[in-house]
């Protein structure tokens, strides 16, 4: 079968935004645009962006949110779309501030405990992934 897109459309990264909640994580996650899945923000890396400012950038426009990522990834997951096999790569990010109105306002935006997102997230790779956040951030002194 042969792919529907440019090859640049097949590497994607991902952030996971997070804040402190009590002592533990919590992460924001934001629904998908046709099915309303609960995901992350994600997208196509961009040209002249790295993946972890490309992320950073779908965080705005996606889920209104501002924060930096951590410049080393969480981890990486692959899913099939257009026909082909995205690869993303997946970046976990602070958040700073969340905006009242932004790009993407249509898609709904929920904080949720760590153990709840694991359950929300249809996406296994992913699911895996939030799975070793807690290690990724004692790792990373936050």
């Amino acid at each position: 079968m042969a792919r529907d897109k440019p090859d640049y459309y097949y590497k994607q990264s991902a952030v996971i935004p997070v804040h402190r909640k009590g002592d533990g994580w919590e992460v924001l996650l934001i629904t998908s645009r046709k099915k309303k899945r609960w995901i992350v923000p994600k997208g196509i890396v961009e040209k002249n962006y790295t993946p972890a400012d490309s992320a950073a950038k779908e965080a705005l426009e996606e889920a209104g949110i501002l924060g930096k990522p951590y410049p080393q990834a969480i981890g990486k997951y692959r899913y099939k779309k257009w026909g082909g096999v995205c690869s993303v790569e997946v970046f976990v990010m602070i958040v700073d501030r969340e905006l009242d109105k932004w790009l993407e306002s249509h898609r709904h935006r929920r904080w949720v405990g760590l153990g709840k997102a694991i359950k929300l997230v249809e996406e296994s790779g992913l699911r895996k992934i939030l799975g070793r956040l807690e290690e990724y951030m004692a790792k990373n002194h936050v």
